[in-house]
């Protein structure tokens, strides 16, 4: 890391504060060949030099060249009030501005209600929650930049939809607890082979036969079912997605690229950007490679979660 000369660090651990607390954290290292460089101060609405190590970590009160915010209680009354959020830097390279913006929106806490619905409740919250950081970026409190959102969008596959082709051709099974009318169990067994369970889902438990499908050439035969981005195209784009869901993915060393059974396989680690950010990352001159969108340490255990990668500055780091 010697080569990187100047360092930002945001850590929100400040776990006390319920109100604020969204377990956030940003590090930002910059290469020491990147000459024209600044960070904006929201507190005095400017753009300043950065040098040496700036490290915030535990409550991030008072530091103001970052700002973040955990989403409203209000948002989701008939949910539990989790640390979900986002956390937004300025700057300012080779005279382009652009907001760097982390992200964490809502997962699903349960496969069977994931299940009843399409899209599911969870996506609703989701869209609303995304819908409400890219309003707040891009309202009048600040000029308007070129944005980059990033983080865990917890985006999901429409597991109605996903379910119902997985399982044409099995006889399936609606397993419910005795005391109330409540499912506990559903259990798609195959009308041949031995009557082999093909599909088992419970709260916490997505377990498909035939796992393979979502590695195989990228998971791209179930990328239709990847539904969730579709409703921001008016504000946002995505590059080409050419890995396989980067979650859940098996904790244990020996078994990197096996998925946990715990959840259905989904993109939920992504990189989005708004339109104008999308011309920046393409001036390209002729020659010059393009841009790649893929997974870090596809064959290495990196736990649950994939990261995710996207040279942004392709241009303006030169």
């Amino acid at each position: 890391m010697a080569d990187f000369d100047r360092v930002c660090v945001y850590v929100d651990s400040h776990f006390k504060a319920v109100d604020s607390f969204t377990a956030l954290g940003s590090m930002y290292f910059i290469h020491k060949s990147l000459k024209n460089i600044q960070q904006y101060d929201f507190n005095v609405k400017e753009f300043k030099a950065i040098s040496g190590h700036n490290k915030y970590v535990g409550s991030l009160e008072g530091v103001t060249t970052m700002e973040k915010e955990k989403f409203p209680k209000n948002f989701w009354p008939d949910f539990k009030w989790s640390r979900k959020g986002y956390m937004r830097t300025r700057w300012l390279i080779h005279n382009q501005g652009l907001d760097l913006v982390n992200v964490h929106l809502f997962h699903d806490a349960s496969n069977l209600i994931a299940c009843n619905s399409s899209p599911s409740v969870y996506s609703a919250n989701r869209k609303k929650a995304l819908r409400y950081v890219i309003n707040r970026i891009s309202d009048s409190s600040y000029s308007p930049l070129p944005f980059f959102l990033f983080g865990d969008f917890n985006f999901r596959l429409d597991t109605l939809s996903l379910v119902q082709n997985l399982s044409m051709s099995a006889d399936i099974q609606t397993v419910k607890k005795d005391s109330s009318n409540e499912v506990e169990k559903i259990i798609c067994e195959e009308k041949d082979n031995d009557h082999k369970v093909l599909l088992h889902i419970e709260t916490k438990l997505f377990a498909y036969l035939h796992q393979a499908v979502f590695r195989e050439n990228n998971g791209k035969e179930l990328l239709k079912y990847d539904k969730e981005i579709s409703a921001f195209h008016d504000v946002i784009t995505e590059e080409e997605i050419h890995f396989p869901p980067s979650y859940p993915y098996s904790e244990d060393y020996t078994k990197p690229t096996q998925y946990m059974n715990t959840r259905c396989p989904a993109w939920c680690d992504r990189i989005l950007m708004s339109h104008s950010a999308t011309d920046i990352i393409h001036r390209q001159e002729e020659g010059e490679s393009g841009v790649v969108y893929n997974t870090l340490g596809s064959n290495i255990c990196m736990g649950d979660h994939k990261v995710i990668k996207h040279p942004i500055f392709i241009k303006m780091n030169k």
